[in-house]
This record gives C-alpha cells, sequence and structure tokens, in this order.
C-alpha cells in the first residue's frame, strides 16, 4: 500500500510537472504570437540589423541600461516575428564592466563578472537564445566597455552566436551579398578607449594590461554620476607653458593634459585626487592607483607625463597601432584631438575602408560614440552610427532606442530607426544625416 502511494504521488509530481511546462511553453508561445513584426517582411531574408551600447550593468544600481531594458526585449520580440531579417549584429559594448563606481568592491575574476552580468539580465539572453532559434543570425562584435569579455562566455551563454574578433579585445565584421558591409564598435581609434598592452607593460611586469586611460576615467565618471554630480574643486596639476608644435612629443602630451583636464574640471566626484579609489585586481594590474597617478603634470626632468599610470602614453600610439590592426595608421595628436569630435570616427570610417584601395566596402557601421548617423558619402557608400540603448543618452538626447536596418542587394540601402516607447518605429535618418 505504501509503494502505491509513492507510485501515485510520483505520477502526480511528473503530471504537474508536465502541466507547468506545457503552461510554461503555452505563455511563452503566447508571447510571441502577441508580438507584431517590426515591419511589413519582403519575402526575402536580406535585411542586417545592427545594434549597439547596450551597456547592461551587473547591478541594476550600477547600469546605464535599466528603464530600456523591457523595451529591448520586447524590441528582440518583435524581431523574431521580421520574417525577412537576415542577421542580428551586436556592435559592442553588449555587457558592461567599465561603468562602476570605484567603490565598486574590488575582484579579480573578470570571467564570474561576466557570467554574474549576464544573470542579471537574463530576460535579454533568453530573448538572444530565441533570435537563434528563429532563424536569425546572431553576431557580436566587441567593444571598450566589454573588452575583457572572453568568448567562451558568451559560447555557453548563446551556443551558436558568431564572434567576431581579430585582435585581442577589437572585433571587425564584414557582412552582406559581398562583403560590402563592415561594421566594427570604433574603439579601435580612440586613444582613451583603444586596447592598451603597452603602456604599463614596464610598471605591472606583464603585457597583460589592456586596460586603456578611458577605464579609469569611466569609472570616475561613473562615480560622479552615481553620486549625484556633486561639485567638487579639484586642486588639478597645471601646465604653464605650451611646448612648441613642432615637439610633437611633447606637444602631443600637452594636447592629452589639456583634455584630461577639461574633463576633470567638469566631472567632479566626493573622492579625493590623492585618494587610492582604482584597487584594480584584472587584466594584469594588481595595486591600488589615485586619480593623480594617471594624470599628466610636469616631471622634474620638464617633460608632461602622468607620473605612475599611462607614462609617455604619446610614444606609444604607433605601437598600440599596429598591434590593434589600423590598416591606416595616424599620429597621436590627431587621435588625441579627436577624442570627442565625432567626424573624427567618420574621418577613420572613410580613411580605413571607404577611401582604402585595399578594401571593397560600401557600408561602414560604428557604434561607441553614442551619436547616432546616417551619412550618404556618395556613389552608393555610408557612414552609419548605431547610437546606443542607454536610458540617459547626453552625447544624443533627442533619439533613444536606435538602431539601423540595411537591406542587402544589388546595391544596398541603410535606414536608421528609434524605437519609441509605444513600440512604433521612428525614422531618424534625415535628421542625422549629413
Amino acid at each position: 500500500m505504501k509503494k502505491l502511494i509513492l507510485s501515485f504521488m510520483l505520477i502526480c509530481s511528473i503530471v504537474a510537472s508536465l502541466a507547468l511546462l506545457i503552461t510554461g511553453s503555452a505563455a511563452k508561445t503566447s508571447t510571441l504570437e502577441a508580438a507584431k513584426p517590426l515591419w511589413e517582411a519582403g519575402d526575402e531574408r536580406n535585411k542586417i540589423v545592427v545594434i549597439s551600447d547596450l551597456h547592461l550593468g551587473i547591478d541594476d544600481s550600477y547600469t546605464e541600461t535599466l528603464d530600456n531594458r523591457p523595451l529591448m526585449i520586447e524590441f528582440l520580440q518583435r524581431l523574431q516575428q521580421t520574417d525577412d531579417v537576415r542577421e542580428l549584429v551586436i556592435a559592442g559594448d553588449f555587457l558592461d564592466e567599465w561603468y562602476l563606481p570605484v567603490y565598486y568592491p574590488s575582484y579579480s575574476d573578470s570571467t564570474k563578472f561576466y557570467q554574474d552580468c549576464i544573470i542579471n539580465n537574463q530576460g535579454v539572453i533568453d530573448e538572444l537564445k530565441n533570435v537563434i532559434s528563429s532563424g536569425i543570425k546572431l553576431v557580436y562584435v566587441i567593444g571598450n566597455h566589454d573588452m575583457l569579455l572572453e568568448s567562451n562566455v558568451l559560447d555557453e551563454t548563446i551556443p551558436g552566436i558568431i564572434q567576431a574578433r581579430d585582435a585581442e579585445g577589437l572585433g571587425v565584421y564584414y557582412t552582406g551579398d559581398r562583403n560590402e558591409i563592415v561594421i566594427e564598435h570604433g574603439h579601435r581609434y580612440d586613444v582613451f578607449s583603444a586596447p592598451d598592452t603597452v603602456t604599463n607593460a614596464e610598471l605591472c611586469g606583464n603585457d597583460d594590461t589592456i586596460l586603456p586611460a578611458g577605464y579609469l576615467y569611466a569609472r570616475y565618471a561613473a562615480t560622479w554620476v552615481l553620486e549625484g554630480y556633486p561639485k567638487v574643486a579639484k586642486a588639478l596639476p597645471v601646465v604653464k607653458n605650451v611646448p612648441d608644435q613642432a615637439d610633437t612629443d611633447q606637444y602631443g602630451a600637452y594636447i592629452y593634459y589639456s583634455l584630461l583636464k577639461n574633463i576633470s574640471e567638469r566631472i567632479t566626484p566626493n573622492e579625493s585626487l590623492d585618494e587610492n579609489i582604482f584597487d584594480m585586481h584584472i587584466a594584469g594590474f594588481d595595486g591600488t592607483y589615485t586619480y593623480l597617478d594617471f594624470f599628466p603634470a610636469k616631471q622634474a626632468d620638464g617633460t608632461i607625463s602622468a607620473p605612475v599610470l599611462f607614462r609617455n602614453i604619446q610614444r606609444t600610439w604607433d605601437a598600440r597601432q599596429k598591434l590593434n590592426n589600423i590598416k591606416v595608421q595616424n599620429t597621436f595628436i590627431e587621435a588625441v584631438s579627436g577624442t570627442l569630435d565625432w567626424n573624427y570616427f567618420f574621418k577613420q570610417a572613410k580613411t580605413q575602408y571607404i577611401d582604402n584601395p585595399n578594401d571593397t566596402v560600401d557600408i561602414v557601421v560604428f557604434g561607441h560614440t553614442h551619436v547616432p548617423a546616417l551619412w550618404n558619402i556618395g556613389y552608393g557608400t555610408y557612414y552609419i552610427n548605431t547610437g546606443t540603448w542607454i536610458d540617459n543618452n547626453t552625447n544624443y538626447p533627442d533619439a533613444a532606442r536606435t538602431f539601423t536596418v540595411i537591406t542587402a542587394g544589388e546595391k544596398d540601402t541603410a535606414k536608421l530607426y528609434s524605437f519609441a516607447e509605444d513600440g512604433t518605429l521612428i525614422d531618424i535618418g534625415e535628421g542625422v544625416s549629413k
């Protein structure tokens, strides 16, 4: 009798589990059926959709994308129902290891960091899996905010995802019917954001120090934002004498100093300049540092340089460009001067791909700047920037949740949209054209 009761209980348990699975499956099916296509699809799978700069964080207290996350999930569900979409490309800054306050607990395991970040954004991850299941090719191109994200972590999390990587911390992806479309994040050309395994190698005794100076600035700026934008007086070092422009080494160092000074006078968290706020035990670093450790100043020998971190950064740019697979190299002065100039990234796209006789590219797509752009260069060639999905885009507040749709064919066409809160698509192409 006891065995009979146990058998009955086991059967009930199995039936209940099956019912739960069926109910859950039905709920999922119902959600997908309720999701309308993003547009009226054509008969051919010829659409390539590119999004970037999702900036999904490890903790909802420290993420730039919280309010927009449910809309991102809705966008992905509707994408699955749009039958002419061939590919979805995430062009960098998918997960975010940079937007963290300096008081975030120090850690030494980036793999676990990203695994926890994935768990915190499981709803988005699940829909990306469903994107693949719907027959859409899913591609990830690495960005600067997730440059420590190892490929095996994504492979295990989203089986079937294609990852475009061409150098450490960098990726470039060619697609279209004739490889006429190239997609990368764009940080390769940014002095502050491009991988840097050179400048701090001697200091740390290894060449794993891939994190660039922008990582420290991002942590500093995130702290300021999360503290409520305090106005705190900072006694920054002052370089009084401007070097002669003919001295490209020191003039470059001065331009770098001037840019950091301008930023540091506006970004003023409560932490003091000489406080050990950067407790770093990842990517080849194993120490604590102050803000002044990487801020340029006039040194005892008369040169302009940061005293500890990123010393003489202007002297390593050529080596960084070579390691970072930059096709057409530029000068440090040009690169650092263009850091906050969005036209600089357009010029790089044009120089590296459109005007490069070794490439046969018609469309170049970047992310990184958070400023959407759809620029017709002429003769069927385009520069596109996909913008961002963060909640508050101070770089371009006029359009949120932006993405591009490229229709591949004999002659490609491109559109740039904003995904509105009510689910409608707003064509913003004309507003960001040139």
